[in-house]
């Protein structure tokens, strides 16, 4: 019975997995796409394809098609040693692999995939979200860790493989408090683990409320059944919100849920996480920002210097993504996906950033922290609308020059013109414009 478990796990972590590592590598040049997870992974091409999407980093790769085993486990020991030479955030000590070996990867041994894929989502995504939340200095304190058993498969030794990662304790505290004091609390739910606690859909539900409180009626959410409220959380997350959706509604409403599989997925909320958040009640409770943004002053409205340089680098890093993204192939439906996805970040963090370009000097000019910042911004800005207008004009027959004609009209409708004296000049300078449109 225990083994049926442990492979039913395995099963939902290889699906999670699998789609967590498409929802990267759909952004290398060209994409690249796993389908079978312990397969295709043996040559470690998509694996090093992932660590470059990841880090932005470019790595030595053996490629085509004649590779002998031989290639495979170099490309596997170049992913590895690039691992092993990352520091862990939180406790400042390289990431230590114990016991996966190249040749285990290259042999597809599903425990050992399943652990060095969670000690890359591990630290690539979870900790590195984590760690960027304020109010978990002192979880950094802990030195509680959390070891991962993967389970041996069919015909290996009898002696239980382990996968330790010494910083899971850590990250997992930290997304775990993140849900707690953002969206659980406000809604009396008690969320203890990343297991039990979410079978219901309830837990997703908060999530989604914490960051769109619009789309989710909390009441009604109470009323229906674990599925439907499972099917309706992961959806208005994919759809509304841009986040892949890794799992299904039959992965979670069981017995003992996949905790790595459900943090996987919970941890892609906090790129989404749109406002701060303070409790003020039971002390345990700390004060929450967006990841990568920093906390206005109550005060003064100006940049500190690491707050511009955290606010820089996500908007260089955004504008990347974008470039990647808006080059790379596929059908246009796909690309029209990836671009809405986009948008519905930017559109999160214009809220936020907004507030925190206000002019400091009285006379109206931006400070030089915040004039470095806007100009990123402008760029992002720029970078989507260009996008977006070469898609319209991308789609078939007249939708194409009807698109293009949309967006000439809204840049006309942007345009500043200019109040003169005499207001019929005014009126004739607008008349103009638009007899000009009418006739492109």
């Amino acid at each position: 019975m225990q083994r049926e478990s442990q492979d039913e796990q395995e099963a939902v972590q290889k699906r999670t997995f699998t789609k967590w590592i498409n929802s990267h590598l759909a952004k290398h040049k060209p994409p690249l796409e796993v389908n079978d997870l312990f397969e295709d992974i043996k040559d470690g091409v998509k694996l090093l394809a992932l660590l470059e999407v990841l880090s932005g980093q470019r790595l030595p790769c053996e490629q085509g098609r004649q590779l002998k085993r031989i290639h495979w486990v170099s490309n596997i020991g170049t992913a590895l040693k690039f691992l092993e030479g990352r520091k862990s955030v939180y406790r400042g000590s390289p990431i230590k692999l114990v016991n996966i070996h190249a040749t285990d990867i290259a042999d597809g041994r599903p425990s050992i995939v399943l652990g060095l894929i969670w000690t890359v989502i591990l630290y690539f995504q979870i900790e590195e979200l984590t760690s960027n939340l304020p109010a978990l200095q002192a979880l950094s304190n802990s030195n509680s860790s959390v070891e991962s058993i993967a389970s041996s498969e069919t015909g290996s030794p009898p002696m239980k493989r382990k996968v330790v990662n010494k910083f899971q304790g850590n990250a997992k505290k930290a997304l775990l408090r993140w849900v707690q004091c953002t969206a659980a609390k406000h809604h009396g739910i008690e969320v203890k683990d990343f297991g039990p606690s979410w079978r219901d859909g309830v837990a997703f539900q908060s999530v989604v409320h914490a960051i769109r409180p619009d789309l989710v009626d909390m009441e009604a959410v109470r009323r229906r059944s674990n599925r439907e409220n499972l099917e309706e959380a992961f959806s208005l997350a994919e759809n509304e919100l841009g986040i892949p959706r890794l799992l299904d509604p039959e992965d979670v409403d069981v017995d003992k849920p996949d905790e790595k599989s459900i943090m996987t997925y919970v941890a892609q909320f906090l790129k989404h996480y749109p406002n701060p958040h303070h409790s003020e009640t039971d002390g345990h409770c700390m004060c929450f920002c967006h990841p990568h943004f920093p906390q206005k002053s109550a005060s003064v409205s100006s940049f500190t210097e690491n707050n511009q340089i955290e606010l820089k680098v996500f908007l260089d890093q955004l504008e990347r993504d974008v470039l990647r993204a808006q080059g790379a192939e596929g059908n246009l439906t796909d690309k029209y996906q990836a671009f809405k996805s986009f948008r519905v970040q930017y559109e999160m963090k214009k809220k936020q950033t907004d507030p925190l370009l206000q002019p400091v000097h009285r006379d109206g000019k931006l400070s030089v922290d915040q004039a470095l910042v806007k100009q990123a911004w402008d760029r992002v800005s720029a970078r989507l609308l260009d996008w977006h207008i070469h898609l319209d004009k991308s789609l078939p027959g007249p939708l194409g020059v009807i698109g293009a004609w949309l967006h000439r009209a809204e840049m006309a409708l942007r345009e500043d013109i200019p109040i003169q004296h005499a207001h019929d000049e005014t009126a004739n300078v607008l008349h103009r414009k638009l007899e000009q449109h009418k006739v492109t």
